[in-house]
């Protein structure tokens, strides 16, 4: 449920940013809202964005950040221009910033019951008149892209789901990327574990790719030269959506880094034909 409410203000330099950044439609045509929502026992901060033009449903996106702790929380500037241009095209969007981070109660725990704080997203819709209910996207980028993976294996609500640079092998990322192996460290601070590995493998999807939806739609991005999650991270994975039998869509970037800053616009358009093709 919705513990608090309160939409988003941008002054004048912000506005003009963000016009140039996602277009003006994004400040004329949409609503960003800072919201506080109960996460099992928990108050987790979030944000909600939705059409200006309320007279209508429309189908409902959870768009997950990556980083861990602070470091990748969504400020307010970039919460009303990523979630803003969501909206912009038409959807209702959720975002959270996990347990333990902006203020919120618990501990950030890097895909472990964290998880919860995505899919404890899906029952606000239920108070939203304009959101529909019966049509759910899910997006998630770098570590949001895992939690986007694992929310897939949990429910079957998702009709299309956008990984951009995600992790689908944490066990793989921890022995050679320090930054990952500091996260998780990090995560087991209050109860150190001394055997990572069946912490890491129940949260790396590649270790039960039978338990994915089959009726989520996946289009996954990567940029080949991701400096910080390797591409080999989106190509394993697709393999065993493929021999599931899940519908994929892979598209790798040439010369690609992990935010794909010079392929903005090819993504863009990507994301946002995936979700128009699945949700409307």
């Amino acid at each position: 449920m919705f513990l608090d409410r309160k939409i988003i203000e941008l002054n004048l330099i912000q506005n003009k940013m963000l016009s140039s950044g996602w277009g003006q439609n994004v400040i004329d045509g949409t609503v960003v809202e800072k919201i506080i929502y109960q996460s099992d026992e928990l108050k987790v901060g979030g944000y909600l964005a939705y059409p200006s033009d309320i007279n209508r449903k429309y189908p409902c996106i959870i768009w997950c950040r990556g980083g861990f702790g602070n470091a990748g929380a969504i400020d307010e500037f970039n919460a009303k221009g990523i979630l803003g241009q969501l909206a912009s095209w038409g959807y209702v969007v959720f975002a959270s910033q996990y347990r333990g981070n902006s203020n919120s109660e618990g501990e950030d725990q890097f895909g472990g019951n964290d998880l919860n704080d995505v899919l404890n997203l899906i029952p606000l819709a239920e108070e939203l008149a304009f959101a529909d209910k019966n049509l759910w996207g899910i997006e998630g980028w770098s570590r949001g892209g895992m939690m986007a993976y694992l929310a897939t294996t949990k429910t079957n609500l998702f009709k299309a789901a956008v990984i951009s640079g995600g992790i689908s092998n944490v066990d793989s990322e921890f022995s050679q990327n320090r930054f990952i192996q500091k996260l998780f460290k990090l995560t087991q601070r209050e109860n150190p574990i001394e055997n990572y590995d069946d912490e890491l493998k129940s949260r790396s999807v590649i270790c039960f790719p039978e338990k994915i939806s089959k009726t989520t739609n996946f289009l996954i991005l990567h940029g080949i030269n991701d400096e910080r999650v390797n591409v080999n991270q989106a190509i394993e994975i697709s393999k065993k959506i493929i021999e599931n039998k899940i519908n994929l869509k892979l598209v790798l970037f040439d010369k690609g880094d992990h935010f794909l800053k010079n392929h903005r616009n090819e993504v863009n358009g990507l994301r946002r034909e995936w979700f128009d093709k699945f949700l409307k």
